[in-house]
């Protein structure tokens, strides 16, 4: 009799051992049924938990109307002035749909793609020029618009060393403005701007000439070389350019087979030549004259 109350006695508390467990985990469920639980930190509920949709509007945001769109512009100016561009940007972004049809929706859109540019992101100041260009070509500021969005477009340009499509089309848009605006109060920045996204063209294309001639690509370095001085030929790099096809050309003959020798040792002094008639004095004159003048003694072995 005894040994049956203690096995109901058991079986008892086992039964209410049960019901508190799985109360517990029903608490723990009940308070919020999108919690996901960390397995290395399960007191942090997951992001998206922590931040619900009330708490945006918590903070004060306040919706832009027409009611209110007077005091939200004069708060977007306030920001604009006091060089806040972030916050004035955002403003303004809600202030345009609204202003579409009155007398500020170009200010509007002006001062956003501003804000861009002042806070330095390029890529959305050019996006946003390009497109008040578009939308108000009769505006007193669409010179400037178009003139910040050139330049927007050449301040995001990549070094030489990366893809230069947006410096060739940086140039483009520069020759585009300069026809549109002859007289434009910009044509010296333009042409500053011109020469120096040139310059960055020539720039890539000289390493590609020197990789030529460091890999033995004698040939290749030659073609290169033509291509350059076609397209570069009033560069400030067309010395060292010059300079890479004397060296090229030389190392080219002194390896080449008997029957070669004279002719390429022949374009190798042209390239001397052109070097010290076109450019004078240079850092590279020295070494190119002893080139020369070993290439004149090689070349008295063939005549």
């Amino acid at each position: 009799m005894v040994k049956k109350s203690c096995k109901l006695l058991i079986i008892i508390l086992l039964a209410a051992s049960v019901d508190v467990c799985a109360a517990d985990f029903t608490a723990v469920f009940s308070e919020n049924p999108y919690t996901v639980l960390s397995v290395q930190d399960t007191s942090k509920p997951s992001q998206k938990a922590a931040k619900p949709k009330k708490e945006r509007l918590s903070k004060g945001a306040k919706k832009v109307t027409f009611e209110s769109f007077e005091a939200n512009y004069a708060r977007a100016m306030r920001y604009y002035n006091n060089q806040q561009y972030l916050s004035a940007a955002g403003l303004f972004e809600d202030l345009y749909p609204l202003s579409l049809g009155t007398p500020r929706a170009d200010t509007i859109l002006f001062l956003f793609a501003h804000c861009y540019y002042m806070n330095t992101d390029y890529t959305m100041a050019a996006f946003h020029f390009r497109d008040y260009v578009k939308r108000y070509p009769n505006s007193d500021r669409t010179e400037d618009a178009f003139y910040y969005c050139i330049s927007a477009i050449n301040k995001s340009s990549a070094d030489y060393n990366l893809d230069q499509s947006n410096t060739e089309y940086a140039i483009e848009q520069i020759k585009a403005f300069l026809i549109a605006y002859p007289n434009s109060k910009h044509v010296e920045e333009c042409n500053v701007m011109l020469d120096a996204l040139r310059l960055k063209l020539a720039r890539k294309d000289l390493e590609i000439l020197k990789l030529y001639y460091n890999t033995d690509h004698y040939e290749a370095c030659q073609i290169a070389a033509k291509n350059f001085f076609n397209e570069y030929a009033y560069s400030p790099l067309m010395p060292e350019a010059i300079y890479y096809l004397v060296l090229n050309n030389y190392e080219f003959a002194r390896k080449s087979v008997e029957k070669k020798k004279a002719e390429r040792y022949r374009a190798c002094l042209d390239a001397c030549n052109r070097l010290t008639l076109n450019y004078g004095e240079t850092k590279y004159t020295k070494e190119v004259e002893k080139i020369a003048a070993d290439v004149q003694k090689q070349l008295q072995k063939y005549n």
